[in-house]
């Protein structure tokens, strides 16, 4: 089993792997699969630190970074976000999500990168060092600034660097729920499901 950047010859098997790992999770259906398909093309994408872990020459896990922006309101300054992260149904719950992750943030530190956001369990990512990002009157958009927002956390590598402000993610988080239909048939058929576990609030 080993971590390693991801190369063209990964693309197909990554995507069916995140697809599988988002389906239903969330939402009816999944669109994680579409966003790691749509980056790739996308200036915002990190490419240095996509990486998967294989295992017998089967990709079992993946990771993506990708650029949105801290609007301070003197500025506008690149700012990264984690994720998607997936991990092969078969291989979850034996630490290699952390160790994919915990291996990227340490790349990316050497990188000078001064802080990364996170949208996601700050139950599961405090682990890494991740904190609530309001903690720094950080706020993602279309949230409330006077409410607390515990999915929305940041890790910091350099607090120097740190302003206050609003992030956006990247354009292409936002899709097209037509376009991901479109791009679902070229997979095999899952059906799309409304659970009680999935959010309420899309």
């Amino acid at each position: 089993m080993k971590i390693r950047l991801e190369n063209e010859n990964d693309y197909d098997e990554v995507e069916k792997l995140v697809r599988d790992s988002f389906w239903n999770i969330y939402r009816p259906g999944a669109f994680e699969h579409y966003i790691v398909h749509e980056l790739r093309k996308d200036k915002s994408f990190i490419r240095n630190l996509a990486y998967v872990i294989e295992d017998n020459g089967q990709i079992i896990g993946h990771i993506n970074y990708s650029k949105g922006f801290l609007d301070t309101g003197d500025e506008k300054t690149d700012a990264v976000i984690l994720g998607p992260v997936a991990i092969h149904k078969d291989y979850q719950k034996h630490g290699l999500g952390s160790e994919l992750i915990e291996y990227t943030l340490n790349l990316a530190e050497k990188e000078d990168i001064p802080y990364i956001f996170v949208v996601g369990d700050e139950n599961y990512y405090h682990r890494f060092g991740f904190e609530s990002a309001s903690k720094y009157n950080l706020y993602l958009e279309g949230t409330d600034s006077s409410d607390e927002c515990p999915f929305f956390m940041i890790k910091i590598f350099d607090e120097s660097k740190l302003k206050k402000g609003i992030f956006h993610n990247p354009d292409i988080f936002n899709v097209n729920e037509k376009d991901v239909d479109e791009f679902d048939k070229q997979f095999e058929y899952k059906e799309k499901k409304v659970l009680d576990s999935q959010l309420k609030e899309l």
